[in-house]
């Protein structure tokens, strides 16, 4: 499998990443969408030996168990790959009754210093390849929040750091600061990215080619929708993720979205694949995308996606893709007559 260079980091990932966002029974917001544990060992160790060498989790997946089968299940191939796991949420958020305090959730140097710990455990190793912060917090200074990360790596517990579901404006700071204060940088983004969703080319990407940052794209199907299996005015399929998550397919329910399917599954016929292959590889044909995420709760849909390495869209696909999917990029690159944000 392809390598890419994560950001300016001595890290090389394939260009598909393992989401272990489906292992382990949850009680929160994967309640009834995650694989049983056969399974998801069968699709471990399938994208192992696939040479996937990044698997991603974190410690809210599952309220631990993501973690805990990861690092089960790493016995062994830990020289192979490549552990990433993210910390800022409050683990069990959502079940009954609990009400998290203050040091159990955000990005403080306390919870940072508590989380990290508790993540090795759980991983069962020494070290975390990537630690990645979840979410902005913006009641905590950035220069408190890099401070505690860059302590965990000169620790030897963290080898690079990343930020996730960051705006342009606090990834540009948190930059700043790490260049003022001269503590680790991020290295990568984690950002939501498809054909559906398309919002991170405003800032997100255009930063993150400015300033040498990897990107890690989650999502990359719209949890399910560009794989074809949806249908305009039908129910969703049974036990598929978008039955649980009505939300995000009302979210997705309009002209726009059901004409890149439509697109999709014209381009899936013409190269002889699936619509899920042709949504990934036009991600993988974007130089700002380092590695996609992959969140398979079979071994069938993990040899699906991956099978979009092989697909070559030509420049004319590619074209038909962009229009059929651009969005209304709105102000100020309405007012200032910029076509695209990039």
């Amino acid at each position: 499998m392809e390598l890419r260079r994560l950001g300016t980091s001595g890290l090389k990932v394939s260009v598909f990443s393992l989401g272990a966002m489906t292992f382990g029974e949850s009680e929160t917001f994967m309640k009834g969408v995650t694989s049983p544990d056969d399974e998801a060992r069968r699709v471990f160790d399938r994208a192992i030996d696939a040479g996937m060498n990044l698997v991603d989790t974190a410690n809210v997946y599952s309220e631990g168990r993501s973690e805990e089968l990861t690092g089960k299940w790493l016995e062994g191939k830990r020289n192979r790959v490549l552990l990433a796991t993210k910390c800022r949420f409050p683990i069990g958020f959502g079940t009954k009754g609990l009400k998290p305090g203050p040091y159990e959730q955000g990005l403080s140097r306390q919870h940072i210093m508590r989380a990290c710990e508790d993540s090795l455990k759980r991983l069962n190793t020494d070290v975390i390849d990537l630690y990645q912060v979840h979410m902005q917090d913006t009641s905590v200074a950035i220069d408190e929040t890099l401070r505690a990360l860059d302590d965990l790596v000169r620790q030897g517990k963290v080898r690079y750091i990343g930020c996730s579901n960051y705006t342009g404006y606090r990834l540009v700071e948190s930059l700043w600061s790490a260049d003022k204060r001269n503590t680790a940088r991020f290295e990568c983004v984690q950002l939501q990215w498809s054909l559906a969703v398309r919002d991170a080319e405003r800032e997100m990407l255009p930063a993150c080619k400015a300033f040498g940052l990897g990107t890690l794209i989650w999502s990359p199907l719209a949890r399910g929708f560009l794989s074809g299996k949806y249908k305009r005015n039908e129910p969703p399929p049974a036990g598929t993720r978008l039955e649980a998550w009505k939300d995000s397919l009302r979210a997705m329910d309009n002209d726009r979205c059901w004409a890149i399917v439509d697109a999709l599954r014209s381009l899936a016929e013409k190269h002889d694949t699936t619509p899920s292959a042709v949504a990934l590889a036009w991600l993988l044909a974007r130089s700002e995308t380092t590695s996609i995420i992959v969140g398979a709760r079979t071994v069938a849909q993990l040899d699906e996606n991956l099978a979009a390495e092989q697909v070559r869209l030509d420049p004319s696909d590619i074209q038909q893709l962009d229009a059929v999917s651009k969005p209304d990029w709105g102000y100020p690159y309405s007012f200032i007559g910029v076509r695209e944000p990039w």
